[in-house]
């Protein structure tokens, strides 16, 4: 990609739930040159704002139509049930879809759980969103069933949550419009699925080497410095310090040096 075709920055949308702080963090390390911008969505409209060029990609959740969308699943969220802090079913570490029998469940309008039949009483009104569920929870109105992220997302000190089995999951993923999958698109999907800085993945292969160069310093490390002659001279000179090479002394008939007798006494 050339500099005239990096574009200002990269459009990453979000839904309400997933905190991509990570992700950005990253992304500003390893891309400084291309800022991101972070656009919140709601979960309804995450699709709608990723078809009409609104962003690059998107943190959404599943279920993508794959028809004009590619998706990355990421993670499943647990799902829990969030409950005044004084409520009879604080009193225990974990629920199953059984325990809400009773109970009236709120089921807001922009739920995100793929329900078939939601648990529990049903209200007679469906909240406009979760935070308006949340609201009627703290009020005693009901219970609310959600991804705990949004459990989280909407916290308050007179409200608390447990985990729920036997109820649908949510499943975030990384989702982006087929026919734009820009450089930076990879770029993102990479740092998303952990991707080291010197991943070759969607990027040229660094230049080999040139042949001549690898030659050249292949020659070099094998040639001794100075020439023949420098590594001559060391070897003749190893040879004068060696007390076998026949130098230095008075030798004898078998070119060692000579050995010294007792004199001879005069007749």
């Amino acid at each position: 990609m050339t500099g005239s075709e990096v574009p200002h920055s990269f459009r990453l949308a979000y839904v309400p739930g997933v905190t991509p702080t990570k992700w950005v963090r990253i992304w500003n390390e390893r891309l400084p040159d291309v800022p991101l911008a972070l656009v919140a969505v709601s979960a309804d409209e995450a699709f709608g704002v990723l078809r009409a060029g609104g962003a690059d990609a998107g943190f959404v959740r599943l279920p993508v139509d794959r028809t004009d969308l590619s998706a990355i699943p990421l993670y499943t969220e647990t799902t829990v049930v969030v409950i005044p802090k004084d409520h009879v079913i604080a009193a225990v570490e974990e629920l199953s879809v059984e325990d809400l029998a009773d109970e009236l469940v709120l089921h807001p309008l922009d739920d995100t759980l793929d329900w078939q039949a939601p648990p529990g009483r049903p209200a007679n009104e469906r909240p406009a969103t979760t935070a308006d569920a949340v609201e009627l929870v703290a009020a005693g109105v009901g219970v609310l069933v959600v991804p705990q992220s949004l459990a989280r997302l909407h916290h308050r000190r007179d409200l608390t949550y447990r985990p729920v089995s036997g109820v649908p999951e949510s499943r975030v993923a990384l989702s982006w419009p087929q026919e734009e999958t820009t450089d930076l698109v990879e770029e993102f999907i990479g740092i998303v699925r952990g991707r080291t800085v010197n991943s070759t993945r969607g990027r040229p292969p660094t230049p080999p080497q040139p042949k001549g160069k690898r030659a050249e310093a292949g020659g070099a490390q094998r040639k001794p410095a100075g020439g023949g002659k420098q590594a001559a001279g060391r070897s003749g000179e190893a040879g004068a310090k060696n007390p076998r090479a026949g130098s230095g002394g008075p030798k004898g008939a078998k070119g060692g040096a000579a050995k010294r007798g007792k004199p001879r006494r005069k007749p």
